[in-house]
């Protein structure tokens, strides 16, 4: 007789671990050990406190960017470009051959554009009318 699988809204963290260990051991085993490097460059106000910038990280020969955030006051100054160029520049001396992103954000994906990325996928409607979209660009 089959129990039914349990759920809870709650993770905890050794499961997590556990589990992201299982994944890593099975990629590395599958595409060998991977190089996988954080990149962090932070915007930061006069008191030197981070107010935004972008967070990522290197690996398998890409740059994948998982945040970017530019504060509201800060827009229009060309620092979204001027953020990704700055890991797109380090990626590229890591060895990197591109870059990807996602955003659901109409102007970031525009933004992205202008860099040179390029739609490889989208889902419409993800939530309300709004579509995420996946972004890459080629060194």
């Amino acid at each position: 007789m089959n129990r039914p699988l349990p759920l809870s809204e709650n993770v905890p963290d050794d499961a997590r671990e556990t589990i992201l260990a299982g994944i890593k051991a099975h990629n590395n085993a599958l595409l060998g050990p991977t190089d996988r490097r954080d990149l962090f460059i932070p915007l930061t106000d006069a008191e030197e406190q981070v107010e935004g910038g972008l967070v990522g990280y290197t690996g398998r020969g890409w740059l994948y960017v998982e945040m970017l955030f530019v504060p509201e006051h800060r827009r229009g100054q060309g620092l979204g470009g001027a953020l990704l160029q700055r890991a797109e520049d380090e990626a590229k001396v890591r060895g990197c051959k591109g870059a990807y992103i996602d955003t659901i954000n109409p102007d970031a994906r525009r933004a992205y554009e202008r860099q040179g990325y390029s739609v490889f996928g989208t889902l419409d409607n993800f939530t309300g009318d709004f579509a995420i979209t996946w972004l890459m660009k080629r060194f």
